[in-house]
């Protein structure tokens, strides 16, 4: 005789699940419907003083970017909250950047966000929840006095002074028991039909559509292709520039030396070795400059021993004292680990190249969402700037590539920072 399986219980954990996710968006829809109506009555202060004021010597300016700086931030929160709800996944909220320096580049960020699709697409789902919210308190007050209502023959002598109403009906006390189950049945029923709607208007508000979702991975592959060719034409350039204006010539002057003494071996010994002495050493130092650029093409060490070894390595050859400070929790791909080190190491030569710097200090670290985060800082007179074919250039494309972000802060005066980010897995 067979013993019985028992079934699974994960279609009544799933089940519990729904209904608790259900209750916990009625919860948060009663305090947004609160909440959000003092958050849109701000926005609407903010935005007519600042079109009001706007003329007085520009004041309104300062409420127009309290309006823009509070728009962003109830957007943001309306993603994290609908995601931690429902675990759509949504992406971080992003925060726009022009890109360029100056007021000019100042202004076109300011209007860059203020258009920015995602942001009014969290402001949208917001003023739904907010409504939607409005309609909750009141469906949560009936359901309460409907409860009430199911022990009115109970406490008959308490509830004479009161008035009894469902859905603000009055009612009798003898129908209190049949009103207070209908009360319960509705309001729980259009509270969970609220719930329901709340989750397929957000989704469909805040999750990108399947077409949209193709084409932002089609934008994004094609923006790392490119940042790829163009990190690889940088790459090139600089090599050939490296080998032209270093290794060759040295190599040339060897050669031109080991013919001079070749010419003198017989008839000036003494001169011939002296001249073999000096090719000797003038090899040795384009094998060191072989090594060194053979390094900057990739170093080994980052196979070998992974991105924190190799850090300490490149500290130890800089020519600026660099303070390291490196917390990783495992190793990364090859990819990542590769766009990092290039990232610090051309930082670090730009720092001793242009910046006049006296000090460097170098920090990474492992995010919980699964990125590697490394920042550069000097202390030299700043004014860095991207410039086509440069190495802050290589460095952009190269992290770009890798799917990552870069931030490069670097005002006249000093100091330079650059902040990049790069997926572990990239």
């Amino acid at each position: 005789m067979t013993a019985a399986v028992p079934l699974p219980a994960a279609p009544t954990r799933l089940r519990a699940m729904r209904i608790g996710r259900h209750v916990g968006a009625i919860a948060q829809l009663a305090a947004v419907g609160v909440v959000g109506s003092v958050l849109f009555s701000i926005l609407a202060t903010f935005l007519s003083l600042g079109v009001g004021l706007l003329p007085v010597v520009g004041i309104g300016i300062l409420f127009l970017l309290a309006f823009l700086c509070l728009l962003w931030a109830t957007a943001w929160l309306e993603y994290e909250r609908v995601d931690g709800l429902y675990g759509y996944g949504l992406p971080a909220l992003p925060t726009r950047r022009s890109g360029r320096p100056g007021l000019g580049g100042w202004m076109r960020t300011l209007w860059q966000q203020f258009i920015d699709g995602p942001m009014w697409r969290g402001i949208a789902s917001a003023a739904i929840a907010t409504m939607l919210g409005l309609a909750v308190l009141p469906l949560v007050g009936t359901l309460a006095s409907s409860v009430v209502l199911l022990f009115a023959p109970l406490l008959e002598h308490n509830l004479a002074s009161w008035r009894m109403t469902v859905f603000r009906i009055p009612v009798a006390i003898e129908w209190a028991v049949p009103a207070g189950i209908l009360g319960i049945v509705l309001s729980l029923a259009l509270l969970a039909g609220i719930a329901l709607l709340h989750a397929v208007l957000t989704r469909a508000i805040l999750v990108p559509s399947r077409e949209a979702q193709l084409t932002e991975q089609a934008r994004t592959a094609g923006t790392q292709r490119e940042s790829a060719v163009r990190a690889g034409e940088v790459e090139r350039t600089r090599i050939e520039r490296d080998l032209h204006d270093g290794v060759q010539p040295r190599l040339v002057s060897v050669g031109m030396t080991l013919g001079l003494a070749q010419q003198k071996i017989d008839t000036d010994p003494a001169a011939a070795k002296e001249l073999i002495d000096e090719a000797h050493t003038s090899t040795k130092a384009a094998i060191t400059e072989l090594r060194q650029l053979a390094r900057g093409i990739h170093a080994s060490v980052l196979d070998d021993r992974g991105l924190d070894a190799a850090l300490s390595a490149l500290a130890a050859r800089s020519h600026v004292p660099v303070s390291l400070d490196v917390r990783l929790d495992d190793r990364c791909s090859r990819t990542a680990e590769a766009a990092v080190y290039f990232a610090i190491a051309e930082s670090l030569t730009n720092a001793a190249k242009h910046s006049r710097a006296a000090a460097a200090r170098v920090i990474v670290r492992s995010r919980d969402d699964g990125t590697i985060w490394a920042r550069v800082e000097d202390n030299g007179i700043g004014g860095a700037r991207v410039l086509p074919g440069g190495g802050l250039d290589g460095i952009v494309n190269r992290i770009t590539a890798a799917g990552g972000t870069s931030r490069l802060d670097s005002p006249a005066g000093g100091p330079t920072a650059l902040e990049v980010s790069v997926p572990c897995a990239s």
